[in-house]
């Protein structure tokens, strides 16, 4: 918010779940008052239904930063979603959309033969990326199978993973902070979640549980107390350990990119300074 008052610009929202109108608590999506002082894209303007996915963020954005440009010699994203990142900054893997009948399919298998048998025919269609794909998560392992399918080729095939040229520099900025005081935040972020109304935003999302965008930190935990799996109290440290994984994950997958220049949050100035001198 400092870096985007600073300098006049807009912020371009880089979390795959705040992109969801349904998902406020939850998400700790932008606060009314913050998107009045700031103008914010790409925060709550899908339902939860919606298909949407790295590469139509990656092309999504590239149009409107070719707008914002015309006006402004900065352009602030923010976020934490990986894949939504990498896309925008280096291009993403150009991987058919799938159609809706192929969709429609791969759902009723999942639904009436489960993940293990999707699992063996992910190993006879494409043996190289069944070897590296997580088989735990069905995401993943249905969309594999959906373009093995629905093109003839495999997955392996379209993932060329070629960087790609952008007609502007990028300037990559990580925060963080001491771990102790990292985990403290996040304990403190959960319990005022619940306070501000998380429960009640799960309860109205339990009906469509099973959609892909509820297959998220504080969503999942509270379902299954819903379910009677856990006690309240027990969802919520749930909720707590798993941000804190999720954290780590987040670090682990950064810290591998030399091009990021780390920063406490708290040095807002020298931030601003930073940028300025690039």
């Amino acid at each position: 918010m400092d870096i985007a008052t600073h300098f006049g610009i807009p912020i371009i929202n880089a979390d795959s779940r705040q992109i969801y109108r349904e998902l406020k608590i939850g998400t700790a999506c932008p606060t009314e008052e913050q998107m009045q002082q700031v103008k914010h894209y790409f925060v709550g303007t899908l339902g939860l239904e919606d298909y949407y996915s790295a590469s139509l963020f990656e092309q999504q954005v590239l149009e409107l930063l070719s707008q914002l440009f015309q006006t402004h010699d900065y352009a602030l994203m923010a976020g934490g979603s990986m894949m939504y990142i990498d896309a925008v900054c280096d291009g993403i893997d150009d991987i058919p959309t799938i159609d809706d009948e192929t969709r429609a399919l791969m759902k009723r298998r999942l639904a009436v033969e489960g993940l293990e048998q999707l699992c063996k025919d992910l190993k006879r269609l494409d043996p190289e990326y069944y070897e590296i794909v997580d088989r735990q998560n069905p995401r993943r392992v249905v969309h594999a199978l959906e373009i093995c399918t629905m093109t003839g080729q495999t997955y392996t095939s379209f993932r060329r993973r070629e960087k790609r040229e952008r007609p502007f520099r990028i300037i990559k900025i990580g925060l963080n902070r001491e771990r102790e005081e990292l985990y403290d935040r996040i304990n403190q972020r959960v319990d005022e979640m619940m306070a501000n109304g998380l429960l009640e935003e799960v309860k109205a999302m339990y009906p469509k549980r099973s959609l892909n965008a509820l297959n998220t930190v504080g969503y999942k935990e509270l379902f299954d107390y819903l379910d009677g799996k856990w006690t309240l109290e027990e969802a919520v440290e749930r909720i707590k350990g798993n941000t804190r994984r999720y954290a780590r994950k987040q670090l682990t997958w950064y810290k591998k990119d030399k091009q990021i220049r780390w920063f406490h949050p708290d040095e807002k100035t020298t931030i601003i300074d930073y940028i300025i001198s690039q």
